[in-house]
């Protein structure tokens, strides 16, 4: 039960720490290269499809990591899980009042206030980006440090 825990917590951290970090590398800078008006355009369908994968991610890698822990007694799988689960109530209040910003229908897409949020959304982002991998190198010391 312990290495199934072990797996889904690093499984699962590792899938959203690379979503995210795909996410701050390629998709969002892609977006941005493409003009502020067709950024904000395809904004609120492509954060609405990741949201769709990385919530369960990080809920899933939560849960395995106090399962580990319980299991296991390292301080190392909460700290991890903390880190994981700290991108939900961080993208809650930090990220989402950018987010509501981007998708008013009355935001002129093409204004400097769109390139602005669009720009702070990929910083915000990156925060979410370095918990996760945060979490999954946590998650990989942990497991290494059981055997």
């Amino acid at each position: 039960m312990l290495e199934t825990f072990q797996f889904a917590a690093i499984f699962c951290g590792a899938l959203f720490a690379g979503a995210a970090l795909y996410i701050n590398l390629v998709e969002h800078p892609a977006r941005l290269q493409c003009g502020t008006s067709l950024a904000a355009r395809v904004f609120a369908p492509s954060y609405k499809r990741a949201t769709l994968m990385q919530v369960p991610l990080a809920l899933v890698a939560t849960a395995a990591g106090v399962g580990s822990w319980w299991l296991d007694g390292s301080v190392l799988w909460v700290i991890a899980a903390s880190f994981i689960l700290g991108v939900i109530p961080f993208t809650l209040v930090v990220i989402l009042p950018t987010n509501e910003r981007l998708v008013d229908p009355g935001l002129q897409l093409d204004s400097p206030e769109a390139h602005r949020l669009l720009v702070r959304w990929g910083h915000l982002h990156a925060v979410r980006t370095a918990a996760s991998l945060t979490a999954t190198i946590i998650f990989l010391i942990a497991n290494l440090s059981a055997r």
